[in-house]
């Protein structure tokens, strides 16, 4: 598939976006907002646009020896102001009190003596004291110029990305130009990336359907796709971003505040206050075009003679225009299809025996299961009365022993079970157990799945049939 975007002629190259889009809408007035961060900050604030707290800012070597660390909250960022890709930022979720008499001047035991990385590693005082000195000086900067060191506060992370994400806080990037919203991807930062969200460190880049802010395809880096999160089955398509439409409003008013023609607009989704503009990029990277499998040179070209007088209209033109492309580019490239949390599926059973009901469609699972009932209907009820039989008690269930407990089973049942396939060995908050695994057919939107599915009384539950993660290797899932 990267060969696909390799050779296409929608691709926009680094010599066009800077000769066409660059230079031409980014006036120097409005490159100058976007590589100032604490100038942009100040900006956005004042036209309401909601932005992190700034905490401190320590300009000079003076103000670093005079400066007050008690005055730093227990988490914070440590940023460059004129930062560029990432560099230079340091993220701390946690203080650590010294012990008595503890080596750091006059501090006392209610002194804090350091700070605690996302990693989970210890930075002191003297530690901070030495990287703001490298702020200073330059070595995070464009252009290596004297610089001002911030702080301000930490984004706190969204419990539907703590998941995806390792360590760091994902964020959302978004391609604007003449006030239409062209397109989007959410960045999720990797063990690789040192928990920062910069595909060029090794983060997660998942594009975005402008329509419904739904994940579709990814790319690990700047240009390996994946369908997963690394050493998980964790699927990063289908994630349905919240606030979608607030944080297009947000990217649009923000390219209008700036004057900036062309951008990239990082916003950020705090656990509590919602969308948050990180930052502004007057020269966005290329790698947004990998994860989305499109070209963005021809929606650019779409868009140029457009006259958009609102943001609200230039939303609705990027949702129209641009909206559902990605669905059809996959499935016309890798035959997969959108579907629902909740689908109509058919079973097909025993003596091609049929049964059709709703399913529930959950990528938290692995495997597929069916109610008993079911079960039964399809024509393996006799499976289910033999299974019933064993003593399931004489087998002490555990993750370690999971494998062992699947042999020993198989081996002394699978002639006395008919049509048994395997067992499942489930271990859940809400109990342990070993389930029947049959090999049934079933069909959803119109695609026909070969299937090996545990069976488990469902009848407490909403839907007597759950797939799996295992199951949707065809498919997308669109979250609402």
């Amino acid at each position: 598939m990267f060969g696909f975007i390799k050779k296409s002629r929608k691709i926009l190259g680094m010599d066009a976006r800077n000769l066409i889009y660059i230079r031409p809408f980014n006036l120097k007035s409005a490159k100058k907002i976007a590589d100032d961060k604490l100038l942009c900050k100040k900006i956005l604030k004042k036209n309401g646009i909601s932005v992190p707290k700034l905490i401190a800012k320590i300009k000079t070597y003076e103000e670093l020896e005079n400066f007050d660390w008690s005055t730093l909250p227990d988490s914070f960022a440590l940023k460059p102001n004129r930062g560029l890709g990432g560099e230079g930022i340091i993220v701390v979720y946690g203080k650590k009190k010294p012990a008595r008499n503890a080596l750091l001047g006059n501090a006392d035991e209610n002194t804090p003596a350091c700070w605690i990385k996302a990693d989970g590693s210890l930075i002191s005082i003297e530690d901070l004291k030495a990287h703001i000195r490298n702020i200073l000086d330059g070595s995070f900067s464009l252009s290596n110029t004297p610089d001002t060191a911030f702080f301000e506060e930490r984004i706190r992370l969204l419990k539907l990305f703590k998941p995806y994400s390792y360590k760091g806080i994902p964020d959302i990037r978004i391609i604007v130009f003449n006030k239409v919203p062209v397109m989007a991807m959410l960045r999720l930062p990797t063990e690789a990336s040192k928990g920062k969200a910069n595909l060029q460190q090794g983060a997660i880049g998942v594009g975005i359907d402008l329509a419904t802010g739904t994940t579709t395809t990814a790319v690990l880096g700047k240009n390996k796709l994946i369908e997963y999160v690394p050493g998980t089955r964790m699927l990063l398509s289908g994630i349905k971003i919240p606030y979608w439409n607030d944080i297009l409003n947000l990217a649009v008013k923000t390219q209008e505040i700036s004057g900036l023609g062309y951008l990239g607009v990082d916003v950020a989704i705090d656990k509590e206050d919602g969308p948050i503009i990180l930052e502004l990029n007057a020269r966005p990277g290329l790698s947004i075009q990998i994860a989305n499998l499109a070209g963005l040179k021809e929606r650019l070209e779409r868009v140029s003679e457009l006259k958009i007088k609102t943001a609200k209209k230039g939303i609705r033109v990027g949702m129209d225009l641009f909206g559902g492309e990605i669905e059809e580019e996959l499935e016309e490239i890798s035959g997969k299809k959108v579907i629902g949390t909740v689908e109509k599926v058919k079973l097909i059973g025993k003596d091609e025996r049929e049964i059709e009901s709703e399913a529930r469609i959950d990528t938290g699972a692995y495997s597929s299961s069916i109610d008993a009932e079911l079960a039964k209907e399809l024509g393996f009820q006799k499976t289910l009365e033999e299974f019933s039989k064993i003593d399931l008690a004489a087998y002490e269930i555990s993750h370690e022993k999971e494998n062992e407990i699947k042999k020993v089973f198989m081996e002394k049942y699978k002639k006395i079970i008919p049509e048994i396939e395997d067992v499942a060995v489930v271990i859940s908050s809400s109990g342990s157990s070993i389930r029947p695994t049959i090999k049934i057919n079933f069909i959803l939107d119109k695609i026909t799945i070969a299937s090996k599915v545990n069976v488990i009384d469902r009848g407490n539950l909403k839907y007597p049939i759950l797939i799996g993660r295992s199951d949707l290797k065809k498919f997308l899932i669109e979250i609402k």
